[in-house]
């Protein structure tokens, strides 16, 4: 058992210079750096001219003279503008119908109390562990067989059957940390089961909605596997795969535009986790509790 003594000795251990240097400002300086060089890499090579990007002189951190070049060519000689379109309609749309679904499969599992309800959650997340790879051989079949090849609808359509899985687990993490009490005391005033989930559970499930939200939306706009596989022309392309298949010829690799399309379609994600980053600790928080 600690003594105050000992718990004094523990909290003051880092109040010396050299120790907080140590534990703590080295190891959070490397992780810094780890995470954000990508992100310095993708700027500095987009602004670099190609005469800088194919030399083997000067220095390859920095640019010495900036150029718009590779950006110009982003956006007036591709058709990146329609591929951000199509990345934002399709991970929209995945994320609201995922959501809608998963909101009302948590529910029933965690408050309906039906038998089976614990085994249908664990097969529910099981099936967020079947790789895509596995699946998008039978889906593809499935989806020509329906006349959505090659639309925006067949990733509509898809992408929930990775999304609602891990969103349904999530959220009935989350709705197990909202008192049963309050679902009684409404059943008892003559409220229905619609009623207590939209004017209770769901306002009290907030940070965990926004969690599973940005977590549809990520896994949505960053999809690679079936975006390739269902969709052929340039013009319903989504920006993963668009920028790999149009700006790679042959064995000619457009740097500077790669780079530029890179960042500019990792910064919608960045944005939306730099508004929500609160709300989704919150829910992780609440979803991995008992």
């Amino acid at each position: 058992m600690t003594t105050p003594a000992t718990d004094s000795r523990g909290m003051g251990y880092l109040e010396s210079l050299p120790r907080r240097a140590v534990m703590v400002y080295l190891p959070l300086g490397v992780f810094v750096f780890v995470l954000l060089f990508p992100f310095y890499w993708m700027a500095v090579t987009t602004f670099k001219p190609n005469a800088e990007l194919l030399s083997r002189e000067g220095n390859p951190f920095w640019v010495i003279e900036p150029t718009l070049a590779h950006i110009e060519k982003l956006l007036f000689q591709t058709s990146y503008p329609q591929w951000m379109w199509n990345t934002v309609v399709v991970s929209v749309v995945s994320t609201f119908t995922s959501l809608a679904a998963s909101v009302l499969a948590a529910y029933a599992i965690e408050r309906l109390r039906f038998r089976g309800a614990k085994q249908t959650g664990l097969a529910i997340f099981l099936a967020y562990l079947v790789p895509p790879s596995i699946l998008f051989i039978p889906l593809a079949t499935i989806v020509f067989k329906l006349g959505l090849f090659d639309t925006r609808w067949a990733l509509i359509l898809t992408y929930p059957t990775f999304l609602v899985p891990f969103c349904t687990w999530l959220l009935m993490g989350y709705f197990r940390t909202i008192p049963y009490e309050l679902e009684e005391c409404a059943l008892i005033d003559g409220a229905s089961r619609w009623q207590i989930l939209v004017k209770i559970i769901l306002p009290l499930a907030v940070p965990g909605l926004i969690s599973a939200g940005i977590f549809a939306f990520t896994l949505s706009w960053n999809e690679f596997i079936y975006a390739l596989t269902f969709i052929s022309s340039s013009e319903v392309k989504t920006v993963p795969v668009g920028v790999v298949t149009e700006l790679v010829e042959g064995d000619v690799y457009h740097w500077g535009s790669l780079m530029a399309g890179a960042l500019l379609g990792s910064l919608p994600v960045a944005i939306l986790y730099s508004f929500f980053v609160e709300h989704y600790v919150s829910g992780m928080t609440g979803a991995v509790k008992e």
